[in-house]
């Protein structure tokens, strides 16, 4: 064989080399790879993952995770792995989730009327990569309840009700100093002067709306509930909230999950100081996480002549208000007798 002829050779076997090579790299890095039937997925990978533990992560997700790993280590993924949430659309190649794997997604987190920081914490928690404890932890720091001016009992007050966008692997002191500067922004000039003008600090605005809150699901109806209340702080009268005994009694058990319907004579004589029959003024702390709307509804109270209200039976869902106690006592008798023919004892 001549000197043409075996160079021709080895030009065609290398052709041919690099063809299968070539097919072989194609094959593992742009052919679809997954094999869930929904149109996109979240994978989450918890912080400090090693690469073993990703890939057991994705395997329930992947047709085949040798030729994955093949690409992973290619791509040097295997010696950089990010913690958070990726991502994965139906179809996707290998070099496509490789890449994905690298965008960390945001979570929209949510939560609303939680009535004790352990209840918050759970609710975050089912959101987002912190468990309960390291969120309890981080919103009752002392550190951090110093420099935001609140205590263990008062802190709630910060957690304005809304949804909100974290990365899912954010730390808990993170979402915690995120919060805090929500709340800040949340009370700008506007709404402090608003409390102000009402002789009311911003936690004292929460904790009174945290009750009108209680009182009422009905958003147009808050304003003026929260005129009552404020007409009774003005003249002294005690507030006389059953949704403040409903909390303490709450409170005392540990217990914020219990259903209580109805407030009985015996339970307004709780010691407690959230207890707003025997203690006059606001109790200590909001009884629940009062959203924007209840919030709102104070600083705009409605101005009338009104002291006194309860549930309408004829109305549900709003209230019978009176301005004197004689009409109060008819609107609730008619509410008594309502609630005893819904056989509602507790």
């Amino acid at each position: 064989m001549n000197l043409k002829k075996i160079i021709a050779f080895i030009a065609v076997a290398g052709i041919i080399v690099a063809g299968i090579v070539a097919y072989v790299v194609y094959n593992k890095a742009f052919v679809p790879n997954t094999k869930f039937t929904e149109k996109e997925v979240y994978v989450y990978i918890p912080t400090n993952s090693s690469y073993e533990e990703v890939k057991e992560i994705l395997n329930p997700y992947l047709k085949n995770l040798d030729k994955f790993d093949f690409m992973a280590t290619n791509r040097k993924y295997n010696q950089n792995i990010i913690a958070g949430r990726f991502l994965l659309k139906k179809g996707m190649t290998n070099f496509d989730i490789v890449r994905a794997l690298r965008l960390n997604s945001p979570v929209r987190v949510a939560f609303n009327n939680q009535e004790s920081i352990g209840n918050l914490a759970g609710r975050l928690a089912s959101q987002t990569e912190p468990d309960s404890l390291d969120f309890v932890q981080a919103f009752t720091n002392p550190d951090f309840l110093k420099e935001n001016e609140f205590t263990e009992e008062t802190v709630l007050a910060m957690f304005i009700p809304d949804t909100y966008e974290f990365y899912w692997n954010t730390s808990a002191s993170k979402i915690a100093e995120k919060m805090a500067k929500s709340y800040r922004r949340f009370w700008n000039n506007e709404r402090t002067m608003k409390a102000s003008d009402k002789s009311l600090t911003p936690l004292q605005v929460s904790t009174l709306a945290s009750i009108v809150h209680k009182e009422t699901v009905k958003a147009d109806e808050r304003a003026r509930v929260a005129g009552v209340y404020l007409n009774r702080l003005a003249t002294g009268m005690p507030l006389q909230a059953d949704p403040t005994i409903i909390y303490a009694i709450k409170k005392r058990s540990g217990d914020f999950n219990q259903v209580i319907k109805r407030v009985l004579y015996d339970d307004l004589k709780i010691d407690s100081p959230y207890n707003t029959y025997v203690n006059a003024g606001l109790p200590p702390a909001p009884i629940t996480m009062p959203d924007i709307s209840a919030i709102d509804a104070v600083l705009n109270a409605e101005k009338h002549d009104y002291y006194y209200f309860c549930a309408s039976p004829s109305k549900p869902g709003y209230h019978a208000f009176a301005s004197n106690y004689a009409q109060h006592q008819i609107n609730a008798k008619e509410y008594s007798q309502w609630v005893n023919k819904l056989g509602i004892n507790r």
